[in-house]
């Protein structure tokens, strides 16, 4: 009885030491179960704020892009506008090319009528100091005249 007794004490201590062993390690385990939950909550956190960060950035870009698109839709109407401009633009120095054509010949035109008319200007000034000859000819005429008459009068 004293041998099964001793046997059985040790087997006592032994699952003893065991059992403490085992609370042991259930205690490490425990905690290292406790520091994998704080990680896991903080790597949780950290995620959700990187997740947030990118949505943040994810709306940022989406703005960007709208004005981006709004921007280049805005380019993209007032290069069509510049390119009518340059349009007509093209037209009117092709007109204006035209015009100074038409004004060269305009300008050769009025050269040709303003020779035309100093010519006829002097012809005419010669024609007036004629008259004007011929009517100081005829005053005298008419002074003679009158002067034949009186005399005659007498």
């Amino acid at each position: 009885l004293k041998e099964e007794n001793a046997i059985l004490r040790s087997k006592i201590n032994k699952l003893q030491i065991l059992s403490e062993t085992q609370a042991d390690k259930m205690r490490k385990l425990e905690k290292k179960l406790e520091e994998n939950k704080i990680k896991e909550e903080k790597e949780a956190q950290d995620l959700e704020a990187m997740v947030q960060h990118v949505e943040q950035n994810l709306q940022l870009m989406t703005k960007r892009a709208a004005k981006a698109e709004n921007s280049a839709a805005r380019l993209r109407q007032e290069n069509a506008q510049l390119q009518a401009e340059l349009r007509n633009c093209r037209l009117e120095k092709e007109e204006l090319r035209a015009g100074q054509a038409g004004l060269a010949a305009a300008k050769q035109n009025a050269e040709v009528a303003l020779q035309h008319l100093l010519r006829v200007t002097s012809s005419s000034r010669a024609s007036i100091r004629q008259l004007l000859s011929g009517a100081e000819s005829l005053q005298l005429v008419a002074d003679l005249l009158k002067s034949i008459d009186r005399i005659s009068e007498v």
